[in-house]
């Protein structure tokens, strides 16, 4: 989302004044969910474990973007990311991203158990954590939104690719965003999911350059293709804004067409 864009965007898609936490944001989708979150107008407390990334990435953004170096499977990482990002906000949060996330594809049969058990503590564990510690300042106030990035391999299995962890820990995502937003509706907190398909990311880079992998894609996509990161700009933007107040519970998959298949 380029600044024109943004500037222009409908009152009900700005975040003015709001403060949001994005995990993961040192590359790739987190980075970019980073700069689209600052531009529509929020301060963004940018969360992730390489330094000096997320130096880079807070100092292209200007003010506006505060870098907390955090391992989202640490206890205490955690709590000093909502304390600094209810500091920034002088009291509130209003929008948290769930996008941290790991995986990598092998037989289940071969997959080893420590590393099931890490692939969920990550993306799962980790997503809860961090939303029930962001739900005390956003209940105390009676709003916020929170947006849990899932996948579409959370609502559809991987196959002919075998990641049984990753897929174990998505569809967690998509039932716990499920399960919240129905729990805290009432107390104005939204809770939401983004189930991207096949977009480039640090997780999916070897797929790009792959002949086979990139024809696995175009074959099976009804749009014929992968995403392109500004393709979850707008779907970010709803579910954090505004713009959706009436969603809760929801997942919402940015695919080509992938689960409809």
């Amino acid at each position: 989302m380029s600044q024109a864009s943004a500037a222009a965007l409908p009152a009900s898609f700005r975040l003015d004044g709001r403060v949001a936490i994005v995990t993961g944001a040192s590359s790739g989708l987190g980075a970019r969910f980073t700069r689209v979150l600052h531009r529509a107008g929020a301060r963004v407390v940018a969360a992730a474990r390489r330094r000096d990334r997320l130096a880079e990435l807070a100092a292209d953004c200007g003010d506006g973007v505060v870098a907390v170096p955090c391992d989202v499977t640490e206890e205490a990482d955690l709590e000093r990311l909502v304390a600094t990002a209810v500091e920034v906000g002088d009291g509130g949060l209003d929008v948290v991203v769930n996008n941290a996330g790991i995986g990598d594809p092998m037989p289940a049969e071969h997959e080893p158990f420590d590393h099931f058990r890490q692939v969920v503590d990550v993306n799962l564990n980790a997503t809860f954590r961090l939303c029930q510690l962001a739900a005390a300042p956003m209940l105390a106030r009676g709003s916020g939104s929170i947006v849990n990035i899932a996948s579409v391999l959370g609502l559809v299995a991987s196959a002919p690719i075998r990641q049984a962890s990753y897929c174990a820990s998505k569809g967690g995502v998509v039932s716990l965003t499920r399960e919240l937003g129905c729990q805290w509706a009432r107390q104005g907190v939204r809770v939401n999911a983004i189930a991207p398909g096949w977009f480039p990311s640090e997780m999916t880079a070897g797929m790009w350059d792959d002949e086979s992998s990139l024809g696995f894609i175009t074959r099976n996509c009804p749009m014929g293709r992968g995403g392109e990161e500004h393709e979850l700009d707008g779907v970010l933007l709803f579910l954090a804004s505004d713009a959706s107040s009436y969603v809760t519970g929801q997942t919402l998959a940015v695919d080509g067409g992938w689960t409809a298949r």
